[in-house]
């Protein structure tokens, strides 16, 4: 039987309760569908342990925001000419230039929305109906080096057209950019280590972007700047950046001790309660246990609902159906229940 902690909820309260203070699922991959029944057999005949990574799969993105996520991920790959991409879809959308999501191009590619204008769309549809949501975060990966389709590569200009594309979908008072959280400090980092993220309050219906890269990308996209200043996206990068705010850590175990003193010095950390299929096939629950403990503000998952092929009921979900919980490593003062208004 699946287990919860006893963890308080959001409080309404005279603190200023920040971003930073709260504990959310999101899920990984969110827009992937799962693979064809054919290419998947074929898969496991050649490579078992690939085909066990790779077979999962998503419910609509509306759904899994009803459901209580709050950490949405995309892959992206760039498309400035339009039909890079398009080989076996009948969708115009393909054909047209614009940045497209899926896993691996050629091979993974079946999505919940094809381009990322479709599921910013859809995202951003469902915010303005649930106006009171806590904000949402939005990881990206940026592709381009897939094993089946090599893709185009990124670069300074394809940053930028990220930029502009989610621009034209969410207009500034959906987001919560860096500059937002950076303002008169010298820097991002000492923005952050000064806890100058926007309150809860100030950030229902917002959204932040995080783009969950390595360094040689991180660098294509900060360019110049000293932190992130004009950018849209959040970086992935050490805590010593100029530009760090955000972190990927995606080991709540081997990496609990960083984790935990990330969260305490005010960073946003994301990990992962389940990798490759791995935790829903055992029942491990012990990854599950240690990303809510962990302090990490979003904590994610390919199971918010159980996979019945699995002897387990494995899944990650908060208590009572709250969409987030009291940070446990912050412990942020006179945090108790609350949630989010009803739909309007």
């Amino acid at each position: 039987m699946f287990w919860l902690f006893a963890l308080p909820m959001i409080v309404a309260t005279d603190a200023p309760l920040r971003i930073n203070d709260l504990t959310m699922v999101g899920t990984h991959n969110s827009y992937k569908l799962a693979m064809p029944a054919e290419r998947m057999a074929q898969l496991r005949a050649a490579d078992p342990a690939s085909a066990d990574a790779l077979d999962y799969a998503h419910r609509p993105i509306v759904e899994q925001l009803n459901a209580g996520v709050r950490q949405l991920e995309l892959d992206i790959w760039y498309d400035p000419r339009g039909g890079l991409y398009a080989d076996g879809s009948d969708d115009p959308a393909m054909q047209q230039p614009g940045f497209k999501v899926q896993h691996m191009a050629g091979f993974d590619n079946r999505s919940n929305c094809l381009t990322l204008v479709a599921c910013l769309t859809i995202i951003r549809n469902w915010s303005d109906a649930n106006p009171g949501h806590v904000p949402i975060l939005l990881m990206f990966n940026t592709n381009d080096n897939g094993r089946f389709l090599k893709g185009e590569p990124y670069s300074e200009i394809a940053y930028d057209a990220l930029d502009a594309e989610v621009r034209s979908v969410l207009s500034p008072d959906k987001l919560i950019v860096p500059d937002d959280v950076q303002g008169d400090h010298p820097t991002l980092r000492d923005a952050v280590l000064a806890n100058s993220w926007p309150t809860l309050a100030a950030s229902r219906g917002k959204f932040m972007f995080a783009l969950d890269e390595g360094p040689a990308k991180v660098a294509l996209y900060r360019g110049a700047r000293r932190s992130l200043e004009g950018r849209v996206f959040f970086v992935n990068t050490d805590e010593q950046s100029p530009a760090a705010a955000y972190l990927t850590l995606n080991d709540p175990i081997g990496q609990a001790d960083r984790i935990a003193a990330a969260v305490k010095a005010n960073f946003i950390v994301r990990t992962r309660a389940d990798v490759a299929t791995r935790e829903a096939r055992t029942n491990d629950s012990r990854p599950r246990g240690a990303a809510l403990r962990s302090g990490a503000q979003y904590i994610s998952t390919d199971y918010l609902w159980p996979d019945p092929r699995f002897a387990g009921d494995y899944r990650v979900v908060l208590p009572d159906r709250a969409v987030a919980l009291c940070n446990p490593v912050r412990r942020p003062l006179g945090c108790r229940t609350i949630t989010e208004p009803a739909n309007r």
